[in-house]
């Protein structure tokens, strides 16, 4: 099993585009950055076909400290979240 990084997602790009490495990874940032970007504003980005990019709210709850089984407080955060298409979901079963 072959994982896919940045520079191998730039590689593929450049080489079904005709495009230089360093232009297939500026691209491959700008679409990063505006997803990040957009999450940052609460907004979410539905790609057609792929699947959605969300910001989920985690409540304020108590937790344990494992290693000294105290109770703690854990602040309330916001996380981001990946939800498959349904087209993605089949297409890898």
């Amino acid at each position: 099993m072959t994982a896919i990084n940045k520079k191998v997602l730039s590689e593929i790009v450049a080489d079904e585009h005709s495009l230089t490495k360093k232009e297939a990874s500026a691209i491959i940032d700008l679409i990063f950055d505006t997803i990040s970007n957009t999450l940052k504003n609460g907004d979410q980005v539905e790609i057609s076909g792929f699947g959605k990019f969300e910001i989920r709210e985690r409540a304020a709850r108590t937790g344990i400290n494992p290693h000294t089984k105290e109770k703690i407080q854990i602040e309330a955060s916001r996380t981001p979240a990946f939800r498959p298409s349904k087209n993605l979901k089949e297409s890898v079963k």
